[in-house]
């Protein structure tokens, strides 16, 4: 009896956090206390031989709560899970198999028929989706028209970048709104009904499996380098057997710790290459026992005593930070998890004394997932960290979560992605000040307007000392810094941060009047309507910020610490390759990298885009014979592919 009622406790519960998970609302579990529940239920479900009605353990996904409801011509089933290598060995057996990503966002199924594209489905349970063919304008990654007549079904994730959620987060005021992780705001966003917005979340379709074709390819590895043919992006893969999974695993798993994926993943998938023997095997709950194994990392859980809880302000929100004694996580030290917010803190139970089990969920994000031993209580501060306002508790109408908040409108910490933008590529440049470690610096006082940024060496002990630093570590930021202090026009006019007045406005102003005119005109409160591609809105933007006086001074205190490069201009509006649209592919040789190529094109009056289109001149590969996607689409498109070598023999001048 106790055993059924525990039962139904997880099903509960698993099913309260499947629909948040699958709605794009905000997560009430980490992966990590689903998986547990989820497998003490499915234990407790062998024991007993009773399978309760709604049980996570027999659906394949979600039903999501709005849209059209469709069946799914093929059934997309959950995959078998296993934290284990061993287990992968000998589910692969003497066949040949394939090692791919699974990818953190939400499976969508498409159909083709004739060459069109005729639907796109969400995975929903597993039997029924939600039809979103209204958004195929508003997802990349897949083509709308194929050089396959037939019907063709196609399997694959819609998933959001780290960079684009980032840059979506950053542009919510409120704290109360963000998404938690981008899998959270691809769920959003698939539910929305305004294509437009759902397209400037760049939510990016990457195909895993070619379901159905009437072309006679059975193995998948083909059926894979089909799809790339027609011009599907796709997972990465590598072929592999029961002999060398095990090394490819721990290959691919170095890839997401050495943070090379911009994709969020949450584990590996491994699949057979006969795709007749795949298809052969039974359904057991809500899986095919030959239709794909998927791998997720042993999340390593380390106990460590609560120090303090380090209270930070961003934004409009002071964030608790959990500090514990410092422990080894998967090769690396680890002694700060983010809390979240009071609600968090309220459910894990945190007290001013307490041992925190923490993770590296993803094997990248610290996070703490239990209390044990708690004494007392927590205190919540009164007054802000930074500025010393009074806070002030929220609480959501959207989720109930409980968030404190500065009442100062004008507290520092507020204006984060300013100073995020000030030191990026596109900005100063500046390497080893991440959000997190400059948000630390104002906490501390060490930063107030840009211009502290060239003074942190007066700080440098007290730097050198924080937790997460040295004295090595502490030398390369200031060098950094340092090294910086010389920028080209555009770069600096970015940095500023004036609303509206991005990297291709800031290279319109430098190319049409130079930076000496800019800031006469900008002092002097004249119009840069005149410029083409500045306008009106842009110009009274300009205006509207020099008017405030902290930006004057920001200003200026700015000039006293940089030098201005105008030698080079990042955009000419006459030049040799004037009226001419590139886009540029793959590795380089001849120039640095592809930032110094597109640097080279602009320079000289020449365009540079993302993706391959009809008003693209030539996509330069090194790789021409390439079946990449551009190159599909280019060779559709009848857009010449030029190797960078012909590049400069045909340009460079």
């Amino acid at each position: 009896m106790e055993q059924k009622k525990r039962m139904q406790e997880l099903v509960d519960q698993l099913n309260q956090a499947s629909e948040k998970y699958y709605n794009g609302a905000d997560e009430i579990m980490s992966n990590y206390e689903w998986d547990a529940l989820f497998d003490e239920l499915s234990q407790l479900e062998q024991q007993t031989g009773v399978i309760l009605p709604d049980s996570p353990t027999q659906k394949a996904g979600y039903e999501e709560t709005a849209g059209n409801k469709e069946e799914h011509e093929f059934a997309a089933l959950s995959l078998a899970k296993t934290k284990s290598v061993e287990e992968l060995k000998n589910w692969a057996g003497e066949r040949e198999i394939w090692l791919s990503w699974k990818l953190d966002g939400l499976t969508l199924v498409l159909t083709y028929d004739n060459g069109s594209l005729t639907k796109i489905l969400t995975r929903g349970n597993g039997t029924v989706g939600t039809n979103i063919t209204f958004l195929q304008n508003s997802i990349s990654g897949f083509p709308k028209k194929i050089a396959e007549k037939g019907h063709l079904v196609v399997r694959g994730e819609a998933a959001i970048s780290y960079t684009d959620f980032k840059k979506m987060n950053d542009l919510i005021e409120d704290e109360d709104e963000k998404y938690a992780n981008p899998r959270n705001l691809a769920a959003g966003t698939l539910n929305l009904d305004d294509p437009k917005v759902v397209k400037e979340r760049h939510v990016g379709f990457h195909a895993f499996t070619l379901v159905y074709t009437q072309q006679e390819i059975v193995s998948w590895g083909k059926r894979m380098d089909y799809l790339d043919e027609l011009g599907f992006d796709t997972v990465d893969r590598e072929p592999c057997n029961a002999s060398s999974v095990a090394s490819v695993v721990e290959k691919w798993t170095k890839r997401v710790e050495n943070g090379e994926m911009d994709i969020p993943v949450d584990g590996l998938v491994i699949c057979y290459d006969d795709t007749e023997y795949a298809a052969g095997g039974t359904v057991t709950g809500h899986h095919a026992t030959r239709g794909g194994f998927a791998f997720k990392w042993q999340d390593e859980a380390v106990d460590s005593r609560l120090k303090y809880v380090e209270w930070s302000c961003a934004a409009s929100t002071i964030s608790p930070v959990a500090v514990f004694e410092p422990v080894q996580i998967e090769g690396t030290t680890v002694s700060r998890a983010s809390l979240c917010n009071i609600s968090e803190m309220e459910r894990l139970g945190i007290a001013d004394d307490c041992v925190v089990s923490v993770i590296k969920a993803n094997k990248i994000i610290p996070k703490c997932i239990k209390v044990k031993d708690a004494k007392g209580t927590f205190q919540i501060p009164e007054v802000c960290p930074v500025c010393g306002a009074k806070t002030q508790i929220h609480i959501s109408q959207k989720s109930n979560t409980k968030t404190l908040h500065c009442t100062n409108p004008d507290c520092i910490a507020k204006n984060m992605k300013n100073f995020s933008r000030f030191v990026s590529k596109d900005g100063m440049d500046m390497e080893g000040l991440s959000q997190q470690t400059m948000l630390r610096f104002i906490n501390e006082g060490f930063i107030h307007q840009f211009a502290d940024l060239y003074h942190l060496s007066e700080h440098a002990q007290a730097i050198s000392q924080m937790d997460g630093f040295g004295e090595k570590s502490c030398e390369n930021m200031l060098r950094a810094i340092e090294e910086k202090r010389k920028v080209t026009p555009e770069h600096f006019i970015y940095a500023l941060c004036i609303p509206m007045i991005g990297t291709d406005a800031a290279k319109k102003i430098v190319a049409n009047i130079g930076f000496e005119e800019f800031c006469n005109r900008m002092k002097a409160g004249l119009d840069f309507s005149d410029i083409d591609g500045i306008g009106e809105e842009k110009s009274k933007a300009i205006e509207n910020w020099y008017a405030k006086k902290q930006n004057q001074d920001g200003f200026e205190a700015l000039l006293q610490e940089v030098e201005i490069d105008d030698t080079k201009s990042a955009m000419s509006l006459e030049g040799s390759l004037k009226g001419l649209t590139f886009v540029i592919t793959g590795d380089v040789h001849t120039f640095k990298n592809r930032n110094e190529f597109k640097a080279y094109v602009e320079s000289n009056g020449g365009k540079v885009a993302g993706s391959v289109s009809g008003k693209t001149d030539y996509l330069v590969n090194n790789d021409i014979n390439s079946t990449s996607s551009k190159n599909v689409k280019a060779r559709s498109l009848n857009v010449p592919i030029i190797s960078e070598d012909e590049f400069i023999a045909k340009f460079a001048r």
